[in-house]
């Protein structure tokens, strides 16, 4: 079995909530986690979309996180 040591250079993660508080914890909590993966944020994309069923609003959003460039 072969051990490989690669650095991860890029990630995407996608997020939905309910509401935009509970959407900014969790970007907030993927940002500290990447931070120890040596990531920085690159680009933040969202979205919010009527949700009929549930009455309210649904909140997305995509977070690109590139290696931190030294």
């Amino acid at each position: 079995m072969d051990f490989i040591l690669d650095k991860i250079e890029t990630k995407i993660e996608f997020f939905e909530a309910w509401d935009l508080a509970a959407l900014e914890r969790l970007i907030d909590e993927a940002v500290n986690r990447n931070k120890a993966l040596m990531l920085d944020v690159h680009s933040i994309g969202h979205q919010s979309v009527f949700h009929p069923l549930r009455g309210g609003m649904l909140y997305t959003a995509a977070v690109h996180f590139k290696i931190k460039s030294v």
